[in-house]
């Protein structure tokens, strides 16, 4: 099921805040009452190095806050209470979460959600918040429901009890004795135990003072939620937020919806996936050429120039793949990163990146540009090649470099006369490749299906899409929305002018480097 992002609902603070020291008691449970009281619900905050609270579904949600209501055993909260009186969740931020967004009927997108996403709410989260809402109200009940219900209604009554209950029941609380080293530890030692932190996760929360990982964080949101560049200069926090939104936008818009039925599709995929945060990071690496283990060697960013170059740095590349800046080559999503199927292929957008960023370095683009026609029809019969490579190599980032040169002599077979058949045929002739099995057509698929399912409403659609695609009138690969411009078929140069029969379609690369 779809996970809900309450990440909204206790905001993030660095454990080094200072403050007047407070010197209330320590509860030992924490209750509803608590939760709602604005005086303690406002102390509330996660630190900036946890986790975002996005891992729960709609029916983990509901199963959860019905067991609070229903008295149910509950492990405890764990808490620590900062020098200025602030109060952390150092573990349980999803239990705390969802009882938050019962009370406040926020599961992503009521106010505080979007105070703190400044509206900025993709349509698949407001979707998903409003299937929890009803799954809530329909097995539970809202709140406001529940909470007000009166003795004098009878038909009310399963709401009464709900009331009678919640008044009473509560979650037990411990206490991280110590200082906010000692709860940092903590932190890290407890939330690897029982319920282990995704493996990009735990990287982005153990470096997240780097700029690689301030920057994917910036990216995913839109340069908008918590902001873990607070502490940079206003221009740079200004400067890093409109670099992280305009790279998002490049990313994810339009908004990718299933099954497919447009060829108006984003080049990252969903933006709500649990592969969006690890792709972005990738991405933000690769383009800035940064190892996978940057730990102990990439320094922190106290000022923010660094993250404000590893954005522009990522914005760059973004560019040229697809938008409608004139280095861009605009590569059709649908062709480089889906599969006929629909289904987004993180690993092609990884070897597509590195594949780019050595098109550059050797300065071929121009030849790329030359052979992008038959090319693509290779990447379209043929995107089960770069799994075998991947495969070979155990991991798509370990493939990386070979998918590159499989596709270097590719682009030079066809350049030399051959179609993209006779071109992958040569290159797997070679003793390098020549571990890669070609399949026959439609080997391994399932015809015992009798009804459309979402990948096959999919592949029906992007097959005929593509059999009357739009393409670049100069180097007929397919043209994407986002990156179309209008070239003159005479140049202006030559005394061409802007009528009707003297433009074109072409892409952005190839209308202002490629035909000059």
């Amino acid at each position: 099921m779809p996970k809900i992002n309450l990440d909204a609902l206790i905001p993030r603070e660095d454990f080094e805040i200072s403050g007047n020291k407070t010197t209330a008691a320590q509860i030992a449970s924490l209750s509803i009452t608590d939760l709602s009281n604005n005086f303690f619900y406002q102390l509330l905050r996660k630190p900036d190095f946890q986790r975002e609270t996005n891992e729960w579904d709609a029916k983990k949600i509901h199963e959860f806050v019905d067991s609070f209501i229903e008295g149910d055993l509950i492990p405890s909260i764990i808490l620590w209470r900062s020098e200025s009186g602030l109060i952390f969740v150092i573990d349980g931020a999803h239990r705390l979460s969802a009882l938050i967004s019962w009370i406040y009927d926020d599961y992503g997108d009521g106010d505080t959600s979007r105070v703190f996403y400044e509206d900025n709410i993709p349509d698949d989260q407001i979707d998903i918040a409003k299937n929890t809402r009803k799954l809530i109200e329909k097995k539970i009940g809202s709140y406001a429901e529940v909470s007000n219900a009166s003795s004098e209604n009878e038909s009310l009554i399963e709401h009464i009890n709900r009331a009678n209950n919640i008044g009473v029941n509560a979650i037990q609380v411990q206490w991280v004795p110590g200082d906010a080293i000692k709860a940092e530890n903590s932190f890290f030692k407890i939330n690897q135990k029982a319920s282990k932190i995704d493996p990009t996760e735990l990287k982005l929360l153990e470096s997240r003072k780097k700029p690689n990982c301030i920057s994917a964080r910036a990216i995913i949101r839109a340069g908008k939620g918590h902001k873990y560049w607070s502490n940079f200069s206003a221009e740079n926090q200004g400067t890093i937020q409109n670099l992280a939104e305009e790279i998002n936008t490049i990313l994810f818009s339009p908004q990718l919806t299933t099954p497919v039925k447009t060829m108006d599709i984003p080049i990252g995929g969903k933006i709500s996936s649990a592969q969006t945060l690890p792709l972005i990071l990738e991405f933000v690496n690769q383009v800035n050429n940064i190892p996978i283990k940057f730990k102990d060697i990439l320094d922190d960013d106290t000022q923010g120039e660094s993250t404000v170059n590893f954005l522009k740095n990522t914005r760059k590349v973004a560019w040229r793949i697809n938008s409608v800046h004139s280095s861009s080559l605009g590569l059709h999503p649908i062709i480089y990163f889906y599969s006929k199927e629909g289904n987004y292929k993180t690993a092609s957008f990884y070897a597509i990146t590195n594949f780019i960023l050595e098109l550059i370095k050797k300065n071929k683009l121009n030849e790329f540009t030359r052979a992008r026609e038959e090319f693509e029809k290779f990447i379209i019969n043929y995107d089960y090649v770069i799994q075998q490579i991947n495969r070979k190599y155990r991991t798509a980032l370990k493939g990386l470099p070979y998918v590159s040169r499989l596709f270097f002599s590719i682009i030079d077979n066809i350049n030399n006369g051959l179609d993209y058949k006779g071109a992958l045929r040569r290159t797997i002739e070679t003793s390098e490749f020549n571990f890669i099995v070609l399949l026959e057509e439609n080997e391994g698929v399932d015809y015992k299906r009798k009804d459309f399912d979402t990948e096959s409403k999919s592949a029906v659609f992007i097959k005929q899409a593509l059999e009357n695609g739009i393409k670049c009138k100069i180097c007929n690969g397919f043209i994407h929305k986002n990156s179309i411009t209008i070239d003159h078929i005479e140049r202006k140069e030559d005394g061409g002018i802007g009528v009707v029969d003297n433009g074109q379609l072409a892409h952005p690369y190839c209308n202002s480097t490629f035909k000059n």
